[in-house]
């Protein structure tokens, strides 16, 4: 399978030098820089100009690995609740980016509630961003997308201790997964709702992050993807979560009426 890009030319430059070098300014090239094993990632997905530079600051810290599952929201409608693919390849303007089919059985045979479905990804964005980054900085990567669109709890649990097997099993792998935070309100209510989820982030907390989000009506986008990642992270003993940046599209935009918060995170 071929997956077309569908966002090259809105979320990010759709010609291959200029997207390189934006890239680079969000990951300067700096071989004394000091890089670290990490087992999960959180970062935004929106256009670049707005959550680039949040994306870029995480991948700075990692040493990234040959082998990454990409764990990202389905915003429409569209396709499976929880849809991977299996085998194939991304393009982008910097050429094809292949699944690893290898790892991708495993993920397939460790959860049935995952099932495969070109559908759920044909349009979806939250993954497709973060495939330049790798790229750019992780040349000869292979991934197994994987989109999210139900909320239901018991079965982002369920999502997330398999793929808790799968970190378990392939030390190697990094889980890198993506979510916004909350969408559309003033950069004061934004930063407050934001913080809220962040603490919860940090403390490992899937149970907790779920609930705040519902009873403070914050509109995270990933919250099912970053549920499942948790929950994972409890299954491999994670302990240790950062918070490496946070910003939101007001940063960009100086617009503080309508804003949307992006963060940025390790966990080892």
């Amino acid at each position: 399978m071929l997956r077309l890009p569908a966002v090259s030319g809105a979320f990010y430059p759709a010609e291959a030098h200029a997207l390189t070098a934006l890239i680079h300014k969000y990951v300067p090239p700096d071989p004394l820089s000091e890089k670290t094993n990490v087992r999960a990632c959180l970062v935004p997905h929106a256009g670049y100009i707005y959550s680039g530079s949040v994306a870029g600051a995480v991948f700075s810290h990692i040493s990234l690995p040959s082998r990454i599952i990409i764990l990202g929201v389905r915003h429409f409608p569209y396709g499976e609740d929880a849809a991977m693919l299996s085998r194939g390849v991304w393009r982008t303007p910097l050429g094809d980016a292949p699944i690893d089919a290898e790892l991708a059985q495993k993920v397939s045979r460790s959860c049935e509630l995952l099932l495969e479905d070109p559908v759920a990804h044909e349009s979806e964005h939250s993954l497709e961003v973060q495939i330049p980054f790798l790229q750019v900085l992780d040349p000869g990567f292979t991934f197994v997308p994987i989109a999210l669109g139900t909320l239901d709890y018991g079965r982002l649990v369920s999502v997330g201790k398999a793929l808790g097997k799968i970190l378990r099993e392939e030390t190697d792998v990094l889980l890198l997964t993506t979510t916004d935070l909350n969408h559309y309100e003033n950069q004061s209510t934004t930063v407050l709702k934001d913080n809220l989820a962040i603490e919860k982030i940090l403390q490992l907390d899937p149970e907790g992050l779920f609930a705040v989000c519902h009873q403070e009506k914050i509109s995270m986008c990933g919250l099912g993807p970053t549920v499942a990642m948790l929950t994972a992270l409890r299954e491999v003993g994670v302990r240790k979560a950062t918070l490496v940046k946070h910003a939101t599209s007001a940063d960009y935009s100086h617009d503080t009426r309508k804003v949307v918060g992006y963060a940025g995170f390790l966990f080892s």
